[in-house]
């Protein structure tokens, strides 16, 4: 499906240099900011106290939120479990303050607020739970990466699996890197939301390389830079339905989905649009300059062919 066709080759190539030298300092400034700054760990990490409180009628999250915050708790975590009457609140670790005394506190403000409010369980999740959830994050992050580059480079050849996992962490770490400047809170959900960012990624780089592909076998006289430049223009109203609707999908969380899923959506919108910008001008450049060539991808010709038959040696 193509909402419309554009019949001169853009010349990305012809700036990739450029484009590559901001991905460059972009990336720079994420990973000093990540070294200077750090990332603002949420509950689940570094640990706190969990409570699940009860009410007589469904609760307003938005007044629960906002009377802990007036305890001091700049980013508590408030969300409903269960039913819309029962519901949980994360709050982060406080120096010389003890759990329970955190739910004492945190108690008697919400009970000042509505009477009825029942304490139903509170438990401290200690840092040794947090160090189980970043070792389970890395872990999970490097699988995915060392998967991207096992399948790209049978699909393909290796210089694209490079060329795709550098883009695609080039994508990742500025995502830790925006977090790390406004010190957003970085969650399990914000995780979750850096993974889908690597699998939809490297989608947009798996469509582009077949382009790749398809027009090294199809076009004998061009070069590479020329190759590439027609396979991402050919795409590229294929990559503006797809990201476009998926971007609309992800604004709706972002605006009406609730402070749960604000940082989920943040980080998908900052990787879905570094993640177009990457496959360009990262994945793409990358590739080219790594030698990617006709002979990667494509059989040779047998003895027997005739050369100057479009068809001779184009099979995989």
């Amino acid at each position: 499906m193509e909402f419309f066709r554009i019949r001169k080759d853009i010349p990305f190539m012809k700036h990739a240099l450029i484009f590559n030298a901001i991905s460059f300092l972009t990336f720079a400034l994420a990973v000093f900011f990540l070294l200077t700054r750090g990332l603002h760990l949420s509950v689940e990490f570094t640990g706190g106290t969990v409570m699940e409180v009860a009410y007589s009628q469904p609760a307003e999250l938005a007044k629960v939120r906002e009377t802990v915050a007036g305890l001091g708790y700049s980013e508590v975590q408030v969300q409903n479990f269960g039913t819309a009457r029962d519901v949980m609140i994360r709050l982060p670790v406080q120096k010389g303050v003890t759990s329970a005394q955190q739910s004492e506190q945190v108690l008697g403000a919400l009970k000042a607020a509505d009477p009825e409010v029942t304490l139903r369980r509170t438990e401290f999740v200690g840092p040794q739970v947090g160090e189980e959830l970043v070792h389970g994050g890395l872990m999970a992050l490097a699988m995915v990466v060392v998967g991207i580059v096992i399948y790209l480079a049978f699909r393909f050849e290796w210089k694209f699996g490079v060329a795709a996992i550098i883009a695609n962490l080039h994508d990742v770490v500025i995502i830790l890197g925006f977090f790390a400047f406004f010190q957003w809170e970085f969650s399990l959900a914000v995780l979750a939301g850096v993974l889908a960012v690597l699998g939809y990624s490297v989608n947009e780089s798996v469509v582009i390389f077949d382009r790749i592909r398809e027009a090294f076998r199809k076009y004998r006289k061009m070069t590479t830079h020329e190759v590439i430049d027609h396979a991402i223009t050919s795409t590229m109203s294929r990559t503006i339905i797809t990201h476009a609707s998926t971007e609309a999908m992800v604004l709706s969380m972002f605006f009406f989905g609730g402070p749960s899923l604000h940082y989920f959506a943040l980080a998908l919108t900052i990787g879905i649009l570094f993640g177009i910008y990457s496959s360009v001008f990262v994945a793409a450049a990358i590739a080219m300059w790594l030698g990617v060539k006709r002979e990667d991808l494509i059989k040779p010709a047998k003895k027997d062919e005739d050369p100057n038959d479009p068809h001779a040696g184009a099979t995989v």
